[in-house]
Parts: structure tokens; C-alpha cells; sequence
């Protein structure tokens, strides 16, 4: 588990954070997860892991349903995911938006948040009769080489900016100096065409293409990301340019409307 400057502030709930950290460590693909697998994602022993996952399984946060070795996530978190989509306005009311979207340009969309040093996909939205790329809700992308993280880096504020390089400690080679790089390109790309496409050569996956428009939300302090994505064979960078991106960017500020918000873009030093 990665320490924090806030890790060593009094008011700092340690187990809290690890018992946290035991959940983040699970993701969509996975088939169950023991203990040992749990303490190499989260770098926590095995003996504390232990402790963990009994008592996150006592309380409903995991389950051992169908394998007694293995942990999955249980109903109390998703309880915990009902409350917390509920609670934040702006995730129902993008839902027919974004779907619109999806339909009318064949791609998939997403909406993503900063975690930590990632981008998670907390969201998505699936074109009806196509078939869309592979891209599912808990999914981490990189902040260097995507769209949606180069969106983020560009809509963060400086101090936000700065602990997300710093949680992503050099992922995928992300240092200060090609962090900024990629801010400033992604900023000037929403102040000149209103959307932030990643140059397809330095992405992350290469059967993916995608473009991205950050979104500031009342009930968040941090900006989320919208993102539509497809193969490159269905979004060639024209497509992206001339008809994705401005559809994408409509709906964004369909969005901001709907909530009585003006359009949101970040004025900072980059």
C-alpha cells in the first residue's frame, strides 16, 4: 500500500485505508481472489490480508459463495454502488445522453474517474446491434496513452495534478516532465476543437481509439471524464475529429445545461 503524505496525518485511519485497499485490489476479470493474490496487488502481508478479508466477508463487503478459497465482492458493496450512483445526480441524468451517443456513433462509451494513479471506468454505455470493444466498468487505463487519462491530466488542478503523477509512481515510464507534456497538448486540444484525442501512436492498446471530454460535477471535487471508444477500424482519426468528438462534446454540455451548469474548462497554469 502506497503511503501518503496524508498517511501521516494522526487523524489517519491505517486499517481503514488497507481494509479499503483489499477492496481496490479486485477487478472485473477476475475469477475470485485468495489471499495471496490479494497481498501481491496490494503489497500488504498475507497474515494482515487475512484479517481483512474475514472481516470484510463477515460484514457482507466480501463473499465466498461459490469457491470457500477465493473472495469475491459482495452484496453489501453493491448496495454501497446503488447509494453512491443515487447520490451523485449527475451519473442518472447522463445515462440517456451518453446512451444516445453510443447509438448514434457505433462506439462505446465510458464515463472514468481518477483513481489515484489511474483513470477507472466507473460506467459504460454499449451501442445497440453493434458490437463495441472489450472496455468494462472497474477497468483501469493509464493516464499516459489514453485519451481519457490525457482528458483528466488537462482538467485537473495543479494540486491534483501533481498527486496524480505521483500515485501512478512512473507507470507505463509517466514522469513530471511527460505528465505536463500531455497536459498541455490535452488542454490546448479542449480549447481549440472542445475534445482530447491521445496521438493513436503512444496509446496504450493499439486496437483502441477513443476521444475524451472532461465533465466537473456540483457533487464532486474532482472532474470526471467522458469517453467514446472503438477499434481503429470503425474510428479512424477523421471520424474522431469531424463526428465523434463533436457529438461527444455536445452531449457533455447537453449535460452541463441539464444541471444548470456553464460549459467547464480549466483555467490553470499548465
Amino acid at each position: 500500500m502506497k503511503i501518503t503524505d496524508e498517511s501521516q496525518d494522526r487523524r489517519f485511519a491505517t486499517t481503514l485505508a488497507r481494509g479499503l485497499s483489499v477492496l481496490r485490489a479486485f477487478r472485473p476479470s477476475d475469477d475470485g481472489l485468495g489471499n495471496a493474490e490479494i497481498s501481491e496487488r496490494t503489497g500488504l502481508p498475507k497474515s494482515t490480508v487475512s484479517r481483512l478479508t474475514f472481516t470484510l466477508q463477515s460484514l457482507g463487503y466480501l463473499t465466498h459463495a461459490r469457491r470457500h478459497d477465493r473472495y469475491r465482492p459482495g452484496p453489501a458493496l453493491l448496495a454501497l454502488g446503488n447509494v453512491a450512483s443515487a447520490s451523485i445526480s449527475f451519473v442518472e441524468l447522463s445515462g440517456p445522453i451518453m446512451q444516445r451517443v453510443a447509438d448514434e456513433t457505433g462506439t462505446l462509451a465510458l464515463l472514468s474517474v481518477r483513481d489515484r494513479g489511474r483513470v477507472l471506468i466507473t460506467k459504460t454505455w454499449r451501442p445497440q446491434n453493434v458490437s463495441s470493444i472489450w472496455l468494462e466498468v472497474g477497468h483501469r487505463l493509464p493516464f499516459k496513452g489514453s485519451s481519457s487519462g490525457h482528458a483528466m491530466l488537462a482538467a485537473l488542478s495543479e494540486e491534483g495534478f501533481v498527486e496524480a503523477v505521483a500515485d501512478a509512481e512512473g507507470h507505463r515510464g509517466l514522469d513530471e516532465e511527460t505528465a505536463r507534456e500531455a497536459r498541455r497538448e490535452a488542454y490546448t486540444q479542449l480549447v481549440t476543437e472542445g475534445f482530447v484525442i491521445a496521438n493513436p501512436a503512444v496509446y496504450f492498446a493499439s486496437n483502441i481509439h477513443a476521444v475524451s471530454v472532461p465533465f466537473q460535477s456540483r457533487d464532486l471535487s474532482e472532474p470526471v471524464v467522458f469517453t467514446c471508444g472503438a477499434m481503429p477500424k470503425d474510428l479512424s482519426m477523421d471520424r474522431m475529429r469531424g463526428e465523434v468528438g463533436p457529438k461527444l462534446q455536445a452531449g457533455v454540455r447537453e449535460l452541463e445545461r441539464i444541471m444548470g451548469q456553464g460549459p467547464f474548462l480549466t483555467r490553470h497554469e499548465i
